[in-house]
């Protein structure tokens, strides 16, 4: 996959409008994690150096296409020191711009037409402006106004940190150094059956954890107490398990579990196997035996692809037991030369920024959804109107 991006462009004096994601959590006004902001700032900063004017168009959470300030975007332009633009629509300050400056414009879903990506918000959005740059990987899997309808009217590019996504995970997806192990978890089977399928036909072993890994658990017949599973997806469990055996695909299953009587952060923790987990315990974290087994996996791989905590991990110490175990081990491995490693997902990187070693991972991505629909093999809306023709 080739995409056209801003290397060679002249953009001194041009007006470029650059989608970002900003979808940061902020708690009391303070944003808690600016990873996707410093991210992205190596295609501001080139932007600015190239001498263009840039207004970013980005959205936080989900307001409903309402001007609903519990979202805006003010926190984000305090903590970049660049001005804000109280309505994403508003061109009056584009007269006012100099070559080098950036602006943020305010949270383009106040809109109900970016979601919809209806054409005449696309226009609007567009209007008064020369270039669009999309550098948010993260929003690309939806074709929303800020990431198509202004595609399919300015002349459009990816920014570098979009580039240098797709090329990582291209690489990793199409020649692999092997063995391949893939670490898949989280909650809900029924939202990961593709990239379930899509890893297990790609990877030369593939663990399964966290709620995911239970309701696998479960299919095959173990008991998981009151825990979090979809019971509903027991075929389709068995159906990935034969699908991975067909494909030669090693699966690793948890082998036990912490669990408590409560789902409450300071629950007494016991690790069971899971014949001996009672109806009344709670799945809270992966077990010892489990990790152990992961941790020697991870030894053995030469690429790994993680998305998904396996427990608990921000009730930290006790829950975080398991997802700490692993994110220290694939840093590790890869810090000595041993490991390339893929990253991705909040919760996940999360993880990598409260033990101190993002700087360890071989590649983060900044995409939670649209790193699971690239690794699944999906059209991304927002990647396929910038590749080259």
């Amino acid at each position: 996959m080739k995409l056209r991006t801003i290397d060679g462009l002249d953009l001194r004096g041009k007006y470029v409008l650059l989608r970002d994601d900003f979808n940061v959590q902020i708690v009391d006004g303070q944003i808690t994690d600016a990873f996707r902001i410093e991210q992205s700032m190596p295609t501001i900063n080139k932007l600015r150096q190239m001498g263009a004017r840039i207004a970013i168009v980005a959205h936080r959470g989900r307001p409903k296409g309402v001007r609903n300030m519990d979202y805006t975007l003010e926190p984000i332009a305090k903590y970049m020191g660049i001005k804000l633009i109280p309505d994403c629509l508003d061109r009056d300050f584009l007269a006012q711009m100099s070559d080098g400056d950036v602006v943020l414009m305010e949270n383009v879903r106040f809109y109900a037409g970016e979601e919809k990506n209806d054409p005449a918000f696309a226009q609007n959005l567009a209007q008064g402006f020369d270039v669009f740059v999309n550098d948010a990987f993260a929003v690309s899997h939806r074709a929303h106004a800020s990431t198509v309808g202004v595609a399919e009217i300015l002349p459009s590019y990816a920014g570098d940190l979009l580039a240098g996504e797709i090329e990582h995970l291209s690489q990793v997806m199409e020649k692999p150094k092997r063995p391949l192990l893939s670490i898949v978890a989280g909650s809900k089977v029924s939202t990961k059956i593709g990239v379930l399928k899509a890893l297990a036909k790609l990877s030369d072993t593939l663990i399964i954890g966290g709620a995911l890994g239970t309701t696998f658990n479960f299919a095959q017949g173990a008991k998981v107490g009151n825990s979090l599973y979809e019971a509903d997806q027991k075929q389709t469990a068995l159906e990935i398990l034969e699908y991975a055996q067909q494909n030669n695909c090693r699966v690793l299953l948890p082998l036990d579990k912490g669990v408590a009587k409560a789902f409450e952060r300071d629950a007494v923790r016991v690790d069971k196997d899971f014949s001996q987990i009672e109806d009344d315990d709670v799945i809270l974290d992966a077990g010892v035996k489990t990790t152990q087994r992961d941790v020697q996996a991870i030894k053995e791989a030469k690429t790994v692809i993680w998305n998904g905590t396996v427990g608990m991990a921000e009730w930290m110490p006790v829950w975080s037991y398991g997802s700490f175990a692993l994110a220290n081990e694939i840093a590790s491995q890869t810090r000595a030369g041993k490991l390339e490693s893929i990253v991705g997902g909040g919760d996940t990187v999360a993880v990598l920024q409260a033990l101190g070693i993002k700087g360890d991972i071989t590649y983060m991505s900044t995409g939670g959804g649209a790193f699971l629909e690239f690794v699944e093999g999906r059209v991304l809306p927002g990647i396929a109107i910038l590749e080259e023709k």
